[in-house]
């Protein structure tokens, strides 16, 4: 079968921080393809892994790549940052580690029908959870310009947006917004786009704005973090891998209270003060992965 050129990021540093050769339980929140919990499950006998993921598509490929370990691996389609609803299928006194990569798997990036990629004629869909109903396309066409502006300004941190929104108003009028093409084309128009050598192309902003946007994707995260922080048995390990500022600036804020003794005891160790990120060799081989960064940090006793 396929592999789709599934590449995890930062395998080597997510494990050295997880301290993943510990026998024991470990939670891995977006478990998508199943890359990093394959090489915990491989290298770790004494490792048990729960996977969470919201794609359903996602969770059958990673089934099938973690076959080989299925007595040790259990997989759940659910949003982690419902943790503790989660928590009679999650035994969090008995964590050693928690993984969750923000990323969008390149499984989701290169399928056309999911409409992640502007580089890809699709419909404008982006959902990670098929089941729910917003598309980006219902947010397109139906959201006020005043709020499509906000969110491309909010989550895409782009400039003209006012602009751009009227132009989305135009066309949904005429019938002429159906397509990732359509949106990317449009896209172009109102920035001028003229391809430039390490120049980021705007549809890249604009799609992470409506993608964050469909799937509420910072709604909550910093929260979660507070909660499992607290509900995890001491020296747990809670590794954080993210790919744009939004959700980083989230993650080290959260991070830095949690740390904090200003409010009482602090509840972990920070163990990255600056963000792991990849060698210049992983991104030759994914240039995806370009944009990682990898935050983590211990409970406390």
């Amino acid at each position: 079968m396929k592999d789709y050129g599934h590449q995890p990021v930062l395998v080597e540093e997510t494990l050295a921080y997880l301290q993943a050769s510990r026998p024991g339980l470990y939670l891995d929140c977006t478990v998508g393809l199943g890359g990093h919990a394959l090489e915990i499950l491989k290298r770790n006998p004494g490792a048990k892994i729960i996977g969470l993921d919201l794609d359903e598509l996602s969770l059958k490929e990673a089934a099938r790549r973690l076959a080989d370990y299925s007595s040790r691996i259990q997989l759940f389609q659910a949003d982690f940052r419902n943790i503790l609803e989660l928590s009679e299928f999650i035994p969090l006194a008995e964590l050693k580690g928690v993984l969750i990569d923000l990323g969008i798997s390149s499984f989701q990036l290169d399928n056309p029908e999911r409409g992640f990629s502007f580089n890809l004629e699709g419909p404008l869909d982006m959902r990670m959870d098929t089941r729910q109903k917003t598309t980006a396309e219902k947010i397109l066409l139906t959201y006020p310009e005043s709020r499509l502006a906000e969110i491309f300004k909010k989550y895409g941190e782009l400039r003209h947006t006012r602009l751009l929104a009227k132009k989305i108003a135009s066309s949904r009028k005429l019938g002429l917004l159906k397509t990732t093409t359509d949106l990317k084309k449009l896209v172009e128009e109102v920035y001028r786009w003229v391809p430039q050598k390490n120049r980021l192309h705007p549809a890249a902003r604009v799609f992470q704005a409506l993608r964050i946007e469909v799937n509420q994707e910072l709604k909550g995260l910093d929260v979660f973090l507070e909660q499992l922080a607290k509900e995890s048995p001491p020296e747990t390990r809670l590794v954080v891998i993210s790919f744009h500022s939004l959700e980083d600036r989230l993650v080290k804020r959260a991070f830095q209270r949690l740390s904090s003794s200003d409010e009482g005891q602090p509840v972990v160790k920070i163990l990255t003060r600056k963000p792991a990120t990849p060698t210049l060799e992983e991104i030759a081989a994914n240039s995806r992965s370009h944009s990682a960064k990898l935050r983590a940090v211990e409970r406390l006793l």
